[in-house]
């Protein structure tokens, strides 16, 4: 048997991506951590010395495919900008070979969204009609893919600093993801009466305040790898109900639930559930009286769950 593990570039994994049902394959994952048949370590950040940036290993177990992996991610400190790129590795359990070697741009991406996907039509209003978006890179257009069928939206609407000033190309692009999509003059037009606001930046602090909304709203924020990134002020989760992919792993990672432990008194013990909870039915959708927070760091284990999908497509 060969040894050799299969490559797969980016470009391949784009076009082998389009072909599985991301969202769908995430759902089982998180049905599998909540049965037992999948383990999701925390994950690993490592530090180059002198401070020339770092990497953070995701981790993960399938048993029940008989796989495990590992994504490795640096993040490389340069004079023109850090150099961020990602590989996920493939390993059979039964035969302890190396299947496959894939680039994790795409599969960051595909993973990224779609678990924000997952959450939206877990913990949002059914009723659900305005939806918000901050961040115009691909992670956010990807966002707008997979959540723009879960609810029946009246309006979608986007803000990003700079996109009213790029070319008219960009802009096209943007209102070309959904005949609803509008490009907001201001981060408060695109949220104004918003039901879900999904953060998709790369900000290391701040972008909204909550406190400063009209009406109870979904929040989802995704992260970064600058350290202790967060899209929301510390202080915020002590006034929400706090939703995260995976409660074992996320408080120890997410910046502003690591500041809010240190500085405002918060307890990861005030997570009222994670996607495994939800979708195995063991915590209900939450009642709209105050915002509803949903924070996703990304799990080593949804991105060998999608490596394998694309392993299982060739083989």
């Amino acid at each position: 048997m060969s040894s050799t593990p299969y490559v797969i570039t980016q470009p391949q994994a784009r076009e082998l991506l389009a072909q599985v049902d991301v969202p769908q394959i995430l759902r089982k994952l998180f049905r599998d951590l909540a049965a037992g048949q999948a383990v999701q370590p925390a994950q690993q950040l490592v530090e180059f010395p002198q401070g020339a940036g770092d990497f953070i290993n995701y981790l993960g177990v399938l048993a029940e495919d008989g796989v495990y992996g590992v994504k490795t991610s640096p993040y490389i400190v340069r004079e023109q900008g850090p150099l961020v790129t990602a590989w996920t590795l493939l390993m059979s359990m039964q035969t302890g070979q190396p299947l496959m070697l894939c680039d994790a741009g795409e599969l960051t991406t595909a993973r990224t969204a779609a678990t924000t996907a997952v959450a939206v039509d877990a913990l949002a209003p059914l009723k659900a009609s305005r939806l918000a978006i901050i961040g115009s890179g691909k992670v956010a257009q990807a966002h707008v893919h997979y959540v723009k069928g879960l609810r029946d939206w009246q309006s979608i609407s986007l803000y990003s600093p700079g996109l009213r000033e790029s070319s008219a190309e960009e802009q096209a692009h943007i209102t070309s993801l959904d005949p609803r999509m509008t490009i907001a003059d201001s981060r408060e037009a695109a949220m104004a009466d918003a039901d879900v606001i999904m953060l998709c930046t790369s900000s290391a602090g701040p972008v909204i305040d909550p406190s400063t909304l009209s009406k109870p709203a979904l929040i989802s924020s995704i992260s970064t790898n600058a350290p202790r990134a967060h899209e929301v002020p510390p202080r915020s989760l002590n006034d929400m109900q706090v939703f995260c992919d995976y409660r074992l792993t996320t408080p120890g990672s997410a910046g502003e639930m690591l500041i809010a432990g240190e500085q405002h008194g918060w307890n990861s013990s005030a997570i009222v559930g994670d996607l495994p909870d939800l979708l195995s039915e063991k915590v209900q959708r939450p009642v709209y009286d105050r915002h509803v927070f949903f924070r996703s760091i990304g799990l080593g284990l949804e991105d060998i769950a999608l490596a394998n999908a694309i392993y299982r497509l060739q083989h």
